[in-house]
This record gives structure tokens, sequence and C-alpha cells, in this order.
């Protein structure tokens, strides 16, 4: 377990999630990419708890979203199963829990403020915080998508999942986008990564 979580977190971090982990019941699986999530967490049918994150994210991220499911865990063990999944409970316990590591030995100076505001109310997903969210990219592997908010009007762009867009205007804080094949429309945030078409039929 320390030397795989070594792997993938910052090493001033890795001390005090060994701390967290200290666990008999709960064990922290590292899975291949998945599209729809970053980690989650269960209670299994013989009562033990597992995690699982993301092997594909960069040490920031793998941090936030490793703290992210231990306060299920905690929220579960402390408020009992009928709470709400990203209730009251959950926000509490998770802002607490990252409080340790708001520091400038585990995190750059420049990430610091962004986190600092995004825990006085955690979101569900760190994503839906756009400016947290782009910021983090930054450490991400260099890759060939272009963010929603950088791609011109009008221009077609593919997602993970091959349905093909076209890009519309912002409205408020999310862009308007048309789905070719329906002619739905969807709203993205800013920081959805998409692949830019030149060949509709791609």
């Amino acid at each position: 377990m320390q030397k795989n979580l070594q792997d993938f977190i910052p090493g001033e971090a890795i001390n005090q999630v060994l701390k967290l982990l200290e666990h008999d019941n709960l064990a922290v699986k590292i899975k291949n990419e998945r599209k729809t999530r970053h980690g989650d967490y269960r209670r299994l049918p013989n009562g033990k708890h597992q995690i699982t994150i993301n092997s594909n994210l960069n040490a920031y991220r793998f941090l936030i979203t490793l703290i992210h499911e231990i306060a299920h865990f905690e929220a579960f063990k402390n408020y009992g199963k009928f709470i709400k999944p990203h209730g009251v409970e959950w926000k509490h316990t998770f802002k607490n829990l990252m409080l340790p590591f708001l520091n400038p030995q585990v995190f750059p100076n420049n990430l610091l403020p962004l986190l600092a505001k995004h825990f006085k109310n955690p979101k569900a997903s760190s994503d839906s915080d756009a400016n947290l969210a782009l910021a983090l990219k930054q450490f991400d592997e260099p890759n060939d998508k272009t963010f929603i908010f950088e791609v011109p009007t009008g221009s077609v762009f593919k997602l993970y999942n091959g349905k093909i867009f076209e890009m519309g205007q912002k409205r408020v804080k999310r862009f308007e986008c048309k789905e070719i094949k329906t002619g739905r429309l969807y709203l993205f945030n800013p920081n959805a990564e998409v692949e830019l078409i030149t060949n509709i039929d791609e």
C-alpha cells in the first residue's frame, strides 16, 4: 500500500494519508482511467469498505480525490448510512480532512488560494469548480485535447464517447453546444476537454 501510494501522491502527504487509511476494513485500489469519474467509494456486501482511484490523475488531483473518498467512509462511519452522499456531513468531513494538506509543502503556491476557496463549501466534484479544475490540469500529462472555452463558435468537436457537437454561445458560466446527430442542446463546463475535428465524417 505505502509503495503504491508513494507513486501517486505528493511525498509530503504520504504519512498523513497512511494515518487516515489505518482501518482494517478499508481498502484502496488503483484503477485504469474511467472517463466518468476520478474515484469512488463503496460499502461492500461483506461489511468492508473500498475506495478506487484512477491511476492517470496527476499527484495533486489524486490526493484530492483520495481524501474526497476517505471523507465518504468517515462520514458513513460517524453519521450512518442515511446521510446524503455529498450533504453537509460529507462536506464538513471532507473540509476537515483536507485542512492538514493545504500548505506549500504539499501543494504548489498557485493552487493554495483556489483550494482554500473551494473548501469553504466543497462540491461533489472538483471538476465543477472551473477555476480549480483548470489550475489542476496544468499538472496533467500533455495531450491533444482542447478546452471548451478555447473552441471557436461554430467549430465542431468530438467527445471521448464519439459524439460530435457544434460549438455555440456561452450561457452564464457554461457553453451551449448542439449534438450534430440529434440536434439536442447540451451545456458544457468551460474546463471540459474535447477533440477539435475538421472532417465531420471522422
